[in-house]
């Protein structure tokens, strides 16, 4: 009987060796870092998130996630440096919260870029954002913005000379580590001069003769903006 005991005791002992050597599940172990950063995507003028559909289904079959697209709806008919930008920074950092990471890339388009570029340029981007991409940007102002400018904040600050334009072409266009790029088209009828959309310091790209919402689902406008933000 303790012989048998003993053998017993050995064959317990083995076994409590091997399933303590034994690798934890993947449920169990620490999830590695992204495979990229967040990218969050910024709608114009008179937009929703929805206008992001193709570009960010290109984006999954390019290997993204769910978990590392995000797109922020906002009310296009407010101030870019005294409401917009101080509420994108919260949406930032609510992202930066939830995935854990310590940067993030974005895409705006059109207006979008102006707020986008304040929150980088004045509320702390220049330490949370990897990537700033532009599409079709009023980043110098468009002259058919003087078509609603009367009646709306929004139309004023993409006026040329308005306060905001004034501000962000202050000195360095393209401040901090960030590295930026703009895509703008020869055939753009909201911006106006069409050379409003390139910025000093970025890497700006003809996208051709495209309309200005064209600029959302031209696949190689897309895949553009993917390979710059892979570099």
């Amino acid at each position: 009987m303790r012989r048998r005991s003993t053998v017993l005791l050995s064959v317990l002992g083995a076994l409590a060796l091997l399933l303590g050597a034994a690798p934890a599940s993947p449920a169990a172990q620490s999830a590695g870092p992204p495979a990229h950063h967040p990218v969050i995507f910024v709608h114009g003028y008179n937009a929703d998130p929805g206008v992001w559909g193709g570009m960010t289904a290109d984006f999954k079959a390019a290997g993204y996630t769910d978990g590392e697209l995000f797109s922020w709806g906002y009310d296009t008919h407010q101030s870019v440096n005294e409401v917009l930008a101080g509420r994108f920074a919260a949406y930032v950092d609510t992202v930066l919260s939830s995935t854990g990471a310590s940067q993030v890339d974005l895409v705006a388009h059109s207006f979008g870029s102006l707020v986008t570029r304040w929150y980088v340029a004045f509320r702390g981007g220049t330490a949370t954002v990897d990537h700033w991409v532009s599409l079709g940007g009023p980043n110098h102002g468009t002259y058919t913005a003087w078509a609603c400018a009367l009646w709306d904040q929004a139309c004023r600050d993409m006026t040329p000379g308005s306060y905001v334009q004034k501000q962000l072409a202050a000195g360095d266009e393209t401040p901090g580590a960030v590295a930026y790029a703009t895509f703008w088209s020869e055939c753009d009828e909201v911006v106006n001069p069409d050379s409003s959309v390139a910025l000093s310091g970025a890497v700006n790209t003809d996208a051709g003769c495209l309309a200005h919402n064209d600029l959302l689902g031209d696949g190689a406008v897309s895949q553009g903006v993917r390979d710059f933000l892979a570099g």
